[in-house]
């Protein structure tokens, strides 16, 4: 493994230990065949999609995650400071916070678009071709040469017009803390003059509770994480789109850009939350 790979020092054993109401067992597997069904409607109208205008593949995806999470048991909140779901169309690089798998379909609920993932999704059983299929741009983290890559193919889909989803920590804490927003894949905003979209991500029960039973951590397994998910009451997401920050100067050099970007984007983050 490359020595540059982002970490956290979360693990299942120390981090996921909160306290949960639980659902019955029928309950469980009654969530688990429900999204069983969802994820393969969305495999099944994945080719199709592509075929129809954006807009209304676009509404169809958010339809689709929303049915997704809630099978799950996930109550999802979305929104701005203000109230509503705001934020600039067209290319726009839509960064958060990364806790869990969750978080993909959380905010392609509010607002889909072309995700970066590591490689390894691409393997997962079911899901990993429907992400592949949706689009998803790949990094290799375990190859430092392969970013400049990620980052031009990133700027090519802004570019034309597509908002892409980054998890600039490169990697899942669980919610209790969070790791410092990388700034190299903020380069694809500065080459493609595109705004950031911040976006906060914030797990808690019904009883307004911070849990972290949703967090994906360390050597978590899918099926396991799963499998805690569809167990847990009243489990509420609340995803907030913040204020775009826009594109740099031209004046600005390059890499001075892209670390502002980071900074401000992690700040407005940490600020929500």
């Amino acid at each position: 493994m490359s020595g540059w790979l982002p970490t956290a020092p979360c693990r299942p054993e120390t981090c996921l230990d909160d306290p949960a109401p639980a659902v019955s067992h029928p309950r469980r597997a009654l969530r688990l065949a429900a999204c069983l069904a969802a994820v393969a409607v969305g495999v099944l109208l994945s080719l199709p999609l592509r075929f129809l205008p954006y807009g209304t593949r676009e509404r169809l995806i958010r339809l689709w995650a929303r049915v997704l999470l809630r099978t799950l048991g996930v109550t999802v909140h979305l929104g701005t400071p203000g109230g509503g779901v705001g934020g600039v169309g067209g290319g726009t690089l839509v960064v958060a916070n990364h806790v869990s798998w969750l978080d993909i379909p959380l905010i392609a609920a509010g607002r889909p678009g072309r995700s970066l993932a590591k490689t390894e999704v691409r393997h997962w059983p079911v899901v990993g071709p429907l992400i592949a299929w949706g689009g998803t741009v790949f990094l290799d983290r375990d190859r430092l040469r392969a970013l400049p890559g990620t980052v031009a193919a990133v700027a090519e889909v802004l570019r034309a017009g597509h908002p892409v989803i980054v998890f600039p920590e490169g990697s899942t804490w669980c919610g209790r803390e969070s790791g410092r927003f990388r700034p190299a894949l903020f380069q694809a905003a500065v080459e493609a003059g595109a705004f950031v979209q911040p976006v906060t991500i914030r797990y808690r029960l019904s009883d307004g509770r911070p849990t972290s039973v949703p967090a994906f951590v360390g050597d978590d397994g899918l099926l396991t994480s799963l499998a805690r998910v569809v167990a847990v009451r009243g489990l509420v997401a609340d995803v907030t789109f913040l204020p775009p920050i826009p594109p740099p100067a031209p004046q600005a050099t390059r890499a001075g850009a892209r670390r502002e970007l980071a900074r401000t984007a992690q700040a407005a983050v940490e600020g929500i939350r």
